[in-house]
C-alpha cells in the first residue's frame, strides 16, 4: 500500500510540475523597465539597438567592447586616436581608473559618458553632482542643445523619466554646457582637457531601445553622439552594465530565467516536503543505551580509598613487592627465593635496565622487606623505583 501511494504522489507532483511549467512559459511576460542600459537587453533600457547600430550614427567606424575597468581599457597605447563610450545607470571610477581617464582625454582622445550618478571622483575633482526633476503636473521632463547650430528652441520629451536628471552641481570655469532642460538646469556638459574632451549626459536612458525606437529620441542620442570626434574608432563600455566576463555555471543559467527558477524551488520545496513526511511516518524511536560502565576503575578506587584510609603502609610496601617478584617470574622466569648478587644480574640482563639501578631496587625492596614499620616517604620511594622499573623494561 505504500507503494502504491509513493508512486500516486510522484507522479501527481509531476503533472503539476509540468502544467505549472507550461503554463508560465505561455504566460504573457510583463514589460521589465528596469534600467539596465546593457547592451544584450532588448528590453525598453537596454541599449541593444544603440549597440547594433552605431555603424548608422558613425559609417565605418571600427567598432570594439569591453567588459574591463577603464585603466586595462586604455592604458593600452593601441586603443589611442579613439572615442571610448561608456552608457551605464551609474558609474564609480577608481582612482586609477580616473588618473588613466584624465590623462587619456589629454593625449586628444575623448570621452562620452552617459550616467545618472558619476561617482566621488567626479564630484572631487569635476565637483559633478546630478538630482533629479520630479514632475507632479505629469508633464514630461523636455531638453535641448544650446548649439546655434542645433536649434536651440527645438525640445526633446518622451516621458518615462527620461529626462529627468540634471547637474545641480558642476564646476562652471572649466565646463561648458552643452545642452539644459526646460527649466534651464544642464543636463549635457563638455571639459575640455588639454588635446580632447570629457562629455558628460545625465540622461543616459536617450540611448535605451525605447527612445531610439521614436524618432524624437532617436534623434536627440544620434545628435548627442556626434559631438565625438574620431569617429573612425569607437570603444564600447560593458563593465558598467554587465561586469567583468566570467564563465556562467549551468546552475547560473539555469536560474536566470525566471520559469525554470520557479520551477526549480518548487521542486527543491516538494523533495523536501516529501523527505519530511515520509520521516515522519516511517521513522521509528531510537531507543537511548546507556554505554557500559568500568566496574574494574570503581573497584580499584574503593580498594585504594580503604586503604587510603587505613594507612597501613607496611601492608601496601609488602604487597608492592609481592606484586613485583610475581611479575618477574611470570614474565622472565627469575627465581625470587634468593635475592643475592646472581639474582640482580639477572634481573638486569633480561629486562635490559642498569645493573646500578637493579641494585638499588633489589636492595630497597630487602630493606622494605625488614622494617617494622614504612613511613610515607619510604613507601613513595619503593613506588618510585617500581614504576621506573616497569618504564625501562618496556
Amino acid at each position: 500500500m505504500k507503494s502504491k501511494s509513493l508512486k500516486i504522489y510522484l507522479i501527481s507532483a509531476g503533472l503539476l510540475l509540468i502544467i505549472y511549467i507550461v503554463a508560465q512559459a505561455n504566460r504573457p511576460k510583463a514589460i521589465d523597465w528596469s534600467v539596465t542600459l546593457n547592451s544584450n537587453d532588448k528590453i525598453p533600457f537596454g541599449t541593444y539597438i544603440l549597440f547594433n547600430r552605431l555603424n548608422d550614427i558613425f559609417p565605418g567606424a571600427h567598432i570594439r567592447s569591453y567588459r574591463q575597468t577603464v585603466y586595462n581599457v586604455i592604458a593600452d597605447d593601441s586603443v589611442a586616436n579613439a572615442s571610448y563610450l561608456i552608457i551605464a545607470p551609474a558609474i564609480d571610477l577608481s582612482k586609477e581608473d580616473y588618473e588613466q581617464l584624465v590623462k587619456y582625454v589629454k593625449a586628444g582622445n575623448d570621452v562620452f559618458i552617459g550616467a545618472q550618478y558619476f561617482g566621488k571622483l567626479f564630484r572631487k575633482n569635476l565637483a559633478v553632482a546630478t538630482s533629479q526633476n520630479f514632475s507632479f503636473n505629469g508633464k514630461p521632463s523636455t531638453v535641448s542643445f544650446l548649439n546655434p547650430s542645433l536649434n536651440p528652441k527645438k525640445y526633446y520629451s518622451l516621458g518615462k523619466g527620461i529626462g529627468d536628471i540634471y547637474f545641480n552641481r558642476f564646476d562652471t570655469l572649466k565646463a561648458v554646457v552643452l545642452g539644459q532642460n526646460g527649466q534651464h538646469k544642464s543636463n549635457f556638459i563638455k571639459y575640455p582637457m588639454g588635446k580632447g574632451s570629457l562629455y558628460l549626459m545625465a540622461n543616459p536612458k536617450f540611448f535605451g531601445n525605447y527612445s531610439l525606437l521614436d524618432p524624437n529620441g532617436s534623434e536627440y542620442a544620434e545628435t548627442a553622439l556626434s559631438f565625438v570626434k574620431n569617429p573612425g574608432n569607437l570603444l564600447w563600455d560593458q563593465y558598467y552594465t554587465q561586469g567583468t566576463e566570467v564563465t556562467g555555471s549551468p546552475m547560473q543559467v539555469f536560474l536566470s530565467h525566471p520559469v525554470l527558477r520557479w520551477a526549480y524551488y518548487i521542486t527543491l520545496f516538494s523533495l523536501i516536503l516529501f523527505v519530511l513526511f515520509e520521516i515522519k511516518r516511517r521513522q521509528r524511536i531510537i531507543p537511548v543505551i546507556e554505554p557500559l560502565s568500568n566496574s574494574t576503575l570503581d573497584f580499584v578506587n574503593v580498594v585504594g580509598q580503604v586503604y587510603y584510609e587505613k594507612r597501613n603502609n607496611t601492608n601496601i610496601a609488602q604487597k608492592k613487592v609481592l606484586y613485583l617478584l610475581e611479575h618477574l617470574r611470570d614474565e622472565y622466569q627469575l627465581k625470587t627465593n634468593k635475592m643475592d648478587s646472581e639474582f640482580t644480574e639477572k634481573l638486569a640482563g633480561k629486562l635490559g635496565i642498569e645493573l646500578s639501578f637493579a641494585e638499588d631496587i633489589v636492595n630497597y625492596m630487602q630493606y622494605i622487606n625488614v622494617l617494622d614499620r614504612v613511613t610515607d616517604r619510604e613507601l613513595i620511594r619503593l613506588n618510585n623505583l617500581i614504576e621506573q622499573l616497569y618504564k625501562k623494561s618496556k
